[in-house]
């Protein structure tokens, strides 16, 4: 599954009841035989961009805050830019990975698999997510490596900016802003990350703590962060949709 999952969602079922991830929607940034890395796009906090990276700011897609990431390396900025420019209509798509396609999951329409809620909470608890067991985030603030990356895109890429997939990308926030405004579209800053060991976030999606679907371009810079877990399950064109439907709490429902 090396590089499969690099650009995709990873969208927490109802089971995953870790405070880290509960209704988390992640872009997977980078998945390999030596882990996983991505961002939680839709935690936004109240601290403004402006407060930390000023010269940044302008540039920042609103609500224009800081986005808690992940629980891991909190004290670290991470920039994620898309760049102008038209490839295709935007949608990241999604091959099977673990008996998941673009129209579902390998996992039911409850959001369970074959274990128990308990079972799914602990397999993906954020403890260990948010642990040093995870893959470090690579030197070069906001611009790890992308194992999803075409290299022969690369010599179209503007300076300061790495692909992950498609338009979407990281930027060196060290660059001087101005290098890079006349080609961002949208911009979002994270504090931290999401870090999964070899082989580990491949246990919690068999769990059933995650399902796997497409990624379009405006899912992490949308300015409504707050809807985008039902947002991305509702637009599922399967019983993922249902899933959508699902009360804040499971024992309710």
């Amino acid at each position: 599954m090396t590089g499969q999952l690099t650009g995709r969602l990873l969208v927490a079922t109802p089971l995953l009841v870790d405070p880290n991830f509960r209704r988390a929607v992640v872009l997977v940034l980078d998945h390999d035989e030596d882990g996983s890395l991505g961002v939680v796009v839709n935690r936004p906090t109240t601290v403004d961009v402006a407060a930390v990276l000023e010269q940044w700011a302008q540039l920042t897609t609103e609500p224009g805050v800081l986005f808690q990431g992940g629980p891991v390396a909190l004290d670290s900025a991470l920039g994620l830019a898309a760049i102008n420019g038209e490839l295709g209509t935007g949608r990241v798509p999604v091959e099977q990975v673990n008996g998941v396609g673009s129209g579902g999951s390998g996992t039911g329409p409850d959001g369970g698999s074959d274990g128990s809620s308990a079972d799914a909470s602990e397999g993906s608890g954020g403890a260990e997510r948010g642990s040093e067991d995870g893959p470090a985030l690579p030197s070069g603030a906001g611009a790890p490596g992308a194992g999803g990356a075409d290299p022969a895109a690369e010599d179209d890429e503007p300076l300061g900016w790495r692909r992950v997939r498609g338009r979407i990308g990281l930027i060196d926030l060290d660059a001087p802003p101005e290098i890079l405004a006349a080609e961002m579209s949208s911009l979002r800053i994270f504090a931290g990350y999401a870090g999964w060991g070899s082989g580990q976030l491949e246990a919690e999606i068999d769990e059933g703590a995650w399902y796997v679907v497409d990624a379009e371009l405006g899912d992490a810079f949308v300015p409504r962060p707050e809807h985008l877990w039902r947002t991305v399950l509702r637009r599922q064109p399967s019983e993922l949709a249902f899933v959508a439907t699902f009360p804040d709490d499971p024992t309710h429902n």
